[in-house]
């Protein structure tokens, strides 16, 4: 089986800062893989690992500083064979349509698959749209927030966990699958996979051409803390228990 796993590279939210007029400085902020698409490696890994003879190739678009050493050898280190990477400030910032459109030139040139797996969203916009925008534009059948997946003959059968029931469907490859966060839980790299990470092919180039965004954000603003009430509740009192859940309905 030959897996796609798509990622994106944004940067670590540790290192952003919020001004005094709540714009967010990035100044400081160092690059790092979407920690959402952490777990579609890890299951890109695991599936591999489950079915013998698998082949896992990473693919990300985004700007110049995107090709980093380290970031690349992080990525290879997760049970990923090979790497494609677009570093152009052509694909810097797009919106969802735009990367969903650069994504698809990237994976036309990996050669044959039979799925492409990637995160629900992305930790810097989260917009939960590039995954089916890119099933979209390579003309196949997506599905969605999936928890497991299962190899079958020409297929895959997905579990997706909704608020009350556990969802089964079964897709035909190829396909294009967004997971769930919980669907696994990312390996911590070891040194000789970091160290192995750095023989494995790593295909890095240029955009093919230039990708308009449709939408523009006019604003990122950080969110005002709210005022705490500081209400205190009287334990002894009478009804106290009763204020008390009723305050906390009330913030919620």
């Amino acid at each position: 089986m030959n897996i796609v796993a798509a990622f994106k590279v944004v940067p670590d939210d540790q290192d952003i800062q919020v001004s005094a007029d709540g714009t967010l400085d990035y100044s400081k902020a160092k690059n790092t893989v979407s920690a959402y698409d952490l777990n579609a490696i890890e299951a890109a890994a695991q599936l591999a690992a489950a079915n013998e003879g698998s082949n896992v190739v990473a693919v990300t678009v985004g700007g110049a500083d995107i090709d980093d050493s380290k970031l690349k050898k992080n990525v290879l280190a997760r049970g990923v064979d090979e790497l494609y990477m677009t570093a152009d400030d052509a694909c810097k910032g797009l919106d969802a349509r735009a990367t969903a459109v650069a994504l698809a030139e990237l994976v036309s040139k990996v050669g044959d698959f039979d799925v492409v797996l990637c995160g629900d969203g992305s930790a810097d916009n989260y917009a939960q749209q590039v995954d089916v925008q890119l099933a979209a534009k390579l003309g196949l059948p997506v599905v969605t927030a999936a928890t497991m997946i299962t190899a079958k003959d020409g297929a895959l059968e997905v579990e997706r966990t909704l608020e009350d029931v556990v969802e089964v469907v079964e897709v035909p490859l190829p396909a294009v699958v967004s997971v769930a966060p919980d669907i696994a839980l990312p390996r911590i790299p070891g040194m000789k996979d970091i160290l192995a990470a750095g023989k494995k092919p790593m295909n890095v180039a240029g955009a093919d051409g230039a990708y308009e965004s449709s939408i523009e954000v006019a604003s990122c603003l950080a969110p005002k803390q709210a005022d705490r009430k500081r209400e205190i509740l009287e334990a002894s009192a009478d009804g106290a228990i009763e204020q008390f859940a009723a305050a906390l309905k009330a913030a919620l």
